[in-house]
């Protein structure tokens, strides 16, 4: 309801101190802009803001200019996300390069290249050279054994397995009638090296589950356990062995990652003396060279995994390629 009145109405209600409210002007809804809080960003990477409700739109938003990423505060990283490796031009974490296409078909001097320019986590940070014993030809190998992270005299050399728990797994190897494949190089005044086994059931090609040693020497996370595993199936697919001898916490933790996460945390001991597979490859878990040099008291259960290993090799265990112990 609404009351029309006119002048004179209006002047007599005015002496009788009755207060009348004037209608309201008109509001053209074209006018009218109701401009929400977004935020876009233009091209030249400046924030633009929308502007509040106004009766026109015809005026233009204005962008406020944006400082440089030079004078933007920049937090100091402390520790390294997995997945990011340090930069020094920046100093701040980077995200990994991918790992090389094209890895199922790479010949062994296509992976050791590969391998030796690889970005794709936080270990390549201050190595020296990659640990990898690449032969010059792809020979089948029954046995393959997969190390721990390289040590420094590792990395130094370009060899797994190297120094006194080097020489200690070759004399194990030999006592299940194999040999290291290929030969390591021969320094000045050593003997001369063994002639290559002509049988891939006397051949054995060792490795390390990680390739680099990085300057700041830390354990490996999962993400960078995985990404050298590509490089590890690339191994395989080319020695082609009967069975993987795994040795230390970091390699076993890896060859038994398709088994259920409740059986991969049990210690090592409790691992020891069945057969798991990794690839399609039975494996066998034992103790590292390292481990044994200090506490020799464990060496006749190497040895007794050894064992199991040959019987892998020789087709004795009953074990078809698809059956593993619980």
């Amino acid at each position: 309801m609404s009351l029309h009145l006119d002048t004179r109405q209006r002047a007599m209600l005015q002496e009788m101190g009755v207060r009348v409210w004037l209608p309201a002007e008109p509001i053209e809804l074209e006018s009218v802009s109701v401009a929400t809080q977004t935020i876009a960003v233009s091209p030249d990477l400046t924030w633009v803001t929308g502007s509040k409700l106004s009766k026109s739109t015809t005026a233009p938003v204005a962008a406020s200019p944006a400082k440089p990423l030079s004078e933007q505060a920049q937090p100091e990283p402390t520790e390294l996300a997995p997945g990011e490796h340090f930069s020094v031009l920046t100093r701040s974490p980077r995200a990994a390069s991918a790992l090389p296409s094209g890895l199922a078909p790479m010949t062994w001097p296509e992976l050791h290249q590969a391998v030796s320019n690889c970005q794709a986590c936080a270990m390549c940070q201050g190595r020296r050279a990659p640990v990898l014993a690449a032969p010059a030809e792809a020979l089948p190998c029954d046995w393959m054994v997969v190390g721990e992270p390289p040590d420094e005299l590792q990395e130094r050399l370009g060899q797994p397995f190297a120094g006194e728990s080097g020489q200690l797994l070759d004399k194990m190897l030999r006592a299940v009638g194999a040999q290291r494949f290929p030969n390591p190089p021969v320094a000045d005044g050593a003997p001369v090296a063994e002639p290559t086994p002509q049988s891939p059931a006397n051949r054995a090609y060792l490795t390390n589950v990680l390739k680099c040693r990085p300057a700041r020497v830390r354990a490996p996370v999962a993400s960078e356990l995985t990404a050298c595993a590509a490089y590890l199936r690339r191994e395989i697919a080319l020695v082609q062995p009967k069975v993987i001898v795994t040795m230390g916490r970091f390699a076993m933790q890896l060859l038994l990652s398709e088994m259920p996460p409740e059986q991969v945390k049990l210690p090592l001991g409790k691992l020891r003396g069945r057969v798991w597979q990794f690839a399609g490859v039975p494996v066998v878990v034992t103790y590292p060279p390292d481990y044994l040099l200090g506490n020799p008291q464990e060496k006749a259960k190497a040895w007794a995994d050894l064992q199991l290993a040959m019987a892998v090799v020789r087709g004795e265990t009953g074990l078809s390629q698809g059956d593993v112990s619980p």
